[in-house]
């Protein structure tokens, strides 16, 4: 029958025919005629678990009561930094081949990331943020100053080509005054 003892049904009111039965092919025939059955498989039911599952999900039967491992143990503090370190550098990965942070800036970020700097990806992303606008500003400020710089430069060489040309036409005065003298 190719099952274990438990699983085969002998049918009660035919006690008599099948004690009668000594050889195989007797047996056989009582299984054909369905005196003698094999019975289906029990089945393991998962509805309890799923639904323990369900209410485990909502945050029931997660109290002091039921931990038995240590905090450390449930989840390890390694594989939180881990986690976390691979969240952050992926984003920097991502930023640098985006051309959002150029390589000098993700070298910084990632050894203050190596360094526990950052909690979390939010944080991380709002310091890039706020050093990319310092930056911008910095940026602006200088080319400011710079084209402050040029345009006072331009100035002092127009007012040095006016007090040159100046002088120029004060010296040819001069010159055509001592000639007038040499004259007379």
């Amino acid at each position: 029958m190719k099952c274990g003892r438990g699983r085969v049904w002998l049918d009660p009111n035919e006690n008599s025919d099948i004690s009668m039965a000594n050889s195989r092919a007797n047996i056989r025939k009582l299984v054909k005629d369905g005196f003698i059955i094999r019975k289906p498989v029990k089945m393991h039911s998962r509805a309890r678990w799923r639904k323990m599952q369900e209410a485990k999900r909502k945050g029931r039967h997660t109290g002091p009561g039921k931990k038995r491992g240590t905090k450390e143990a449930r989840m390890p503090t390694k594989t939180l930094w881990m986690q976390r370190q691979r969240v952050l550098r992926r984003l920097l990965r991502r930023y640098r081949e985006s051309k959002k942070i150029d390589r000098h800036m993700y070298r910084e970020l990632y050894l203050k990331c190596k360094g526990n700097v950052y909690k979390n990806k939010r944080g991380l992303m709002e310091q890039i943020h706020k050093t990319k606008a310092m930056k911008t500003k910095e940026k602006i400020i200088a080319d400011q100053l710079n084209a402050k710089k040029v345009k006072v430069q331009a100035k002092r060489e127009k007012m040095r080509a006016k007090e040159d040309k100046k002088r120029e036409k004060e010296r040819g005065e001069r010159m055509q005054k001592k000639e007038k003298k040499a004259k007379e």
